[in-house]
């Protein structure tokens, strides 16, 4: 029999932030339109394929407070950077699946029921960026987790838990970082993804390094990287710094 996920633990991270607990729904579609070519000759329809679209939703619990769901959704309202968002189905285990996103909000709302809690919903529009980025057709794409997103002392990052991705892949990717909580302090924090192509890591290399994190700074990044992916992959992490904590939600996607 299958194995199923329930909905509720679903993590949300948007840019530096986790926002999992201002919502309860986040969804997730990716279209392609099609473009009519039939004939005279044909017996049935025919159509080629055209442009391919992703749209995400969150809805939730509107807030008011400091980096609550009111203050970074009104932030990123009409931004011309768009946002990076990571819908982790699961969240909390390396390996479990991930939806990588780089969106624009086209709406946000807020509802004020006289007899119920005040809601939010918030749409997203993903976008191929011109450049690397473009790689990703939809703006949406769909990855793995390589991270926890818990909080790990600076005297114990390392090698996180490698991922098999059953074979290697030669177009490339892409991987998203948010850093929500970071008290390192001293030094600068490097994190990157490595790739090898046996479990053991015997021959790890990097596939992806992310901008080193300042002490104490929170940061989102999106990296794109082309060329052969090995069959398995891993985050990994060091810092220069002597002292705190950091939290990290890494997640990578094959293209």
């Amino acid at each position: 029999m299958p194995t199923f996920v329930h909905g509720k633990g679903t993590e949300v991270y948007l840019d530096e932030f986790v926002l999992s607990p201002y919502f309860n729904t986040a969804d997730v579609a990716l279209t392609n339109e099609t473009a009519e070519v039939t004939s005279f000759s044909d017996t049935s329809k025919a159509f080629i394929l055209g442009l391919a679209d992703g749209t995400l939703s969150l809805g939730g619990m509107w807030n008011q407070e400091t980096d609550g769901s009111d203050e970074e959704l009104h932030a990123i309202l009409g931004s011309a950077t768009a946002p990076n968002i990571t819908i982790a189905e699961a969240g909390g285990t390396i390996g479990n699946r991930a939806t990588i996103a780089r969106t624009h909000e086209t709406n946000y709302t807020i509802s004020n029921p006289v007899a119920d809690v005040s809601t939010i919903t918030a749409d997203f529009q993903g976008t191929s960026t011109a450049g690397a980025l473009s790689a990703m057709t939809y703006g949406i794409t769909g990855g793995v987790q390589l991270s926890t997103g818990t909080s790990i002392d600076y005297n114990a990052l390392g090698n996180l838990t490698g991922v098999d991705g059953s074979a290697a892949s030669t177009a490339g990717g892409v991987a998203l970082i948010h850093v929500p909580t970071n008290s390192i302090g001293g030094g600068v924090t490097t994190i990157k993804v490595q790739h090898d192509s046996s479990a053991g890591f015997g021959s790890a290399a990097d596939l992806i390094s992310f901008t080193a994190v300042g002490a104490g700074a929170k940061t989102s990044e999106m990296v794109v990287c082309s060329g052969t992916v090995n069959r398995y992959i891993r985050a990994t992490a060091t810092t220069a710094g002597s002292s705190g904590s950091i939290t990290f939600m890494v997640s990578f996607a094959r293209f």
